[in-house]
């Protein structure tokens, strides 16, 4: 069993991290092994940020240990509507964050290790690192069917994807982090990573679909806590250091200055949707009034997270030019977000004339725009 450090012992963890830029000197060098107490997706991202802009990599090599509470984590050059359910996510209260590093998008929640390796980017191998999860499960399951592909991804039995990689290559500095499914709620899981959006067209990275498994469904007798000891043990044995894991607060600004700041910056709307890669939306959809369908067809280009043009073609006796007009002059340059288009609604119904029958298929209208997103 690895032993755990006291909270106390943060203190003493930033006086390590810290580097001569940020006005103190590492006084130990070696390996360590910290484990996150949060588990808030923001915070611990933001803990890998300033790991890597504040550490000093010469002298030794970091393995940090994460769980998330429910969240979906897209890759740094990803189109969330283009890889996940956004209307399930906010019904279900989850998380989206994007991170830093490339790579596919994931679901993350408390049956899900997350390992992040901190090393200079001439040491960088995700390979090793990868090999060295493998061997820690051998060691504790020798039976266990786990290897590792050529494309970063640990399979069980051959077939079952059960851990993702993806990377950061700073100038000097790098780190890989990679998942371990140990109990994950799978429903929800495929759920979540399964769009609904239609016409969207974008350069954006594409993740590519697998069948996973979790570990506990090949060994129930299995905890989170006995894998992660285990890859903590056999990181200690390969970097020769004690077997201790050192617990940090990612809120404590007192051992990581500015911490806030960065997980701040990882939950603003501009950083998780303000980043998407430019993409566009050539639709149609059915509105069902009274007796009668109705045809709309949509097109608009998303730029920053924001609407650049927008085309809503429908008859003209329906809804009067002017008023569609309006709808199209406010969506462009908003948002492309659910909330902000119903507000632009409603502000725009205000001023339409009072007229029930208008007022229903406006709103009918603004109900399918806000499908949209």
């Amino acid at each position: 069993m690895v032993l755990q450090s006291s909270l106390k012992n943060c203190l003493q963890l930033s006086c390590i991290l810290r580097t001569p830029k940020a006005g103190f000197r590492s006084t130990t060098s070696g390996s360590l092994i910290i484990q996150s107490i949060s588990n808030d997706v923001y915070q611990n991202l933001a803990v890998e940020d300033w790991i890597h802009d504040h550490m000093n990599l010469e002298n030794r090599q970091v393995l940090f240990l994460w769980r998330n509470s429910p969240a979906v984590v897209i890759g740094r050059h990803q189109n969330p509507w283009q890889e996940c359910n956004l209307k399930l996510m906010r019904q279900k209260n989850i998380k989206l964050a994007r991170r830093r590093s490339g790579g596919g998008t994931v679901y993350h929640d408390l049956g899900n290790i997350n390992l992040t390796f901190f090393t200079t980017r001439k040491k960088y191998e995700r390979m090793e690192n990868l090999k060295l999860v493998v061997k820690a499960l051998k060691a504790l399951r020798p039976q266990l069917d786990v290897h590792v592909t050529d494309r970063y991804d640990i399979l069980l039995d051959r077939q079952y994807k059960i851990s993702g990689t993806a990377a950061k290559l700073g100038r000097t500095t790098a780190y890989h982090h990679c998942t371990l499914l140990c109990n994950a709620d799978k429903f929800v899981l495929s759920s979540v990573l399964k769009s609904p959006y239609k016409g969207l067209k974008s350069n954006a990275t594409p993740s590519v679909p697998a069948s996973v498994k979790n570990l506990f469904e090949e060994d129930p007798s299995l905890t989170w806590k006995m894998l992660l000891d285990a890859i903590a043990e056999e990181y200690a044995t390969q970097h020769q250091i004690d077997h201790h894991i050192t617990l940090i607060n990612p809120a404590d600004e007192t051992a990581l200055p500015g911490i806030n700041n960065k997980a701040k910056e990882l939950q603003s709307w501009e950083w998780v949707y303000g980043k998407t890669p430019k993409f566009s939306v050539s639709t149609c959809f059915n509105m069902v009034h009274k007796d009668s369908v109705l045809d709309v067809k949509v097109d608009m280009d998303v730029k920053h997270g924001r609407i650049e043009v927008c085309h809503i073609n429908l008859p003209e006796q329906w809804l009067p030019p002017a008023l569609c007009s309006e709808l199209v002059k406010s969506l462009t340059g908003s948002k492309f977000c659910p909330n902000e288009t119903t507000t632009l609604a409603t502000t725009l119904l205000r001023v339409c004339p009072q007229d029930d029958e208008l007022h229903s298929r406006w709103n009918l209208l603004c109900e399918n725009m806000v499908m949209l997103m």
